[in-house]
């Protein structure tokens, strides 16, 4: 069913979902190793808070075109960017847990949102396969390394270190 921006805005879904183009749409998540993943990146990079000009948000709600609402499962933004209660500058790093029921269709979407709207990284976790992987404009590649990374500001995640 259709809906309106205004009503989108106005109503709170437990839990949050995103509004594509007129439509709501329900996230996969809930599940207890989601949430520990979602739970052990806001606790990194809160015990790096006063090293890290970042901060960073879980489920907040991103506005990545005017007809387009993204939630992350987290969102990282520079200190020096200001930023309404919906997001509506790009943020630097936006990291989705992949859950049992996503697709890559679905997935690959919201990769295209976030790089059309300026998020200069995108993390991707997959915790069945303890894989991540980082997209940017010049592509999607797997953190071979085992590190999450990004530049200006370096920041540098071991999977290992999120997924325990």
């Amino acid at each position: 069913m259709r809906t309106s921006i205004e009503q989108y805005l106005n109503t709170s879904y437990r839990p949050d979902r995103e509004f594509v183009d007129g439509l709501i749409v329900e996230r996969n998540l809930g599940e207890k190793t989601h949430s520990s993943i979602q739970g052990n990146l806001i606790g990194w990079f809160w015990d790096r808070r006063r090293e890290l000009p970042v901060r960073a948000f879980p489920e907040q709600r991103v506005q990545v075109s005017p007809t387009r609402f993204r939630v992350p499962d987290v969102t990282v933004v520079k200190t020096s960017q200001p930023q309404g209660e919906i997001f509506e500058n790009p943020p630097h790093l936006c990291i989705e847990i992949l859950s049992k029921d996503d697709t890559m269709e679905y997935m690959q979407e919201k990769i295209d949102d976030y790089l059309r709207f300026g998020v200069e990284y995108i993390w991707i976790i997959n915790p069945r396969l303890r894989k991540g992987h980082v997209a940017t404009k010049a592509g999607i590649v797997e953190a071979a390394s085992g590190i999450l990374e990004t530049k200006y500001p370096d920041i540098r995640v071991p999977v290992a270190e999120l997924l325990d």
